[in-house]
């Protein structure tokens, strides 16, 4: 007498025993893949983006920086070169040395307003430019104001 053993049948009428395909796994992999990828390059951009905004951040500290110790001068010192034409200042504040990380290179030009006032020769147009690199994309910034000889660089002394 033969025994008989019962199927087990699943939901859809097929065996419960079945595997993935090859071609499945394959796909599967490939979706993984894809997700991996594109969340390498959010946060490859992210790291960028603020690196960027960091550096962006201490252009304009050193701009205001230099903007501010005009006003420590006074009217003589201003006209008679005592304000160094060229500079470098370091990304990071606490590091003395000028070779490690990034390098900020500034000028500044002091200049006769083109004005057409009477007060033209009392007044100067100071401005202050900034050039570094991020990687090899060269970048800049620039700030312009105008100093007046009785302004608030008196108010000091």
């Amino acid at each position: 007498m033969a025994m008989l053993i019962p199927l087990q049948i699943g939901r859809n009428g097929g065996n419960r025993e079945r595997g993935l395909t090859l071609l499945e796994v394959i796909f599967a992999l490939g979706i993984v893949g894809i997700l991996v990828v594109a969340v390498y390059g959010a946060i490859t951009s992210g790291m960028t983006s603020l690196r960027m905004a960091r550096e962006n951040l201490r252009a304009t500290q050193i701009l205001v920086e230099k903007t501010e110790t005009l006003r420590l001068y006074d009217w003589d010192q201003l006209n008679t070169n005592f304000i160094p034409a060229r500079f470098v200042s370091n990304y990071d504040v606490d590091t003395a040395s000028t070779n490690s990380g990034v390098l900020y290179y500034g000028t500044i030009t002091l200049s006769k307003p083109d004005l057409g006032t009477t007060y033209t020769n009392d007044m100067r147009l100071v401005t202050i430019r900034l050039d570094w690199t991020t990687g090899k994309l060269a970048r800049t910034r620039q700030l312009s104001t105008y100093v007046c000889r009785t302004g608030i660089q008196n108010f000091v002394y």
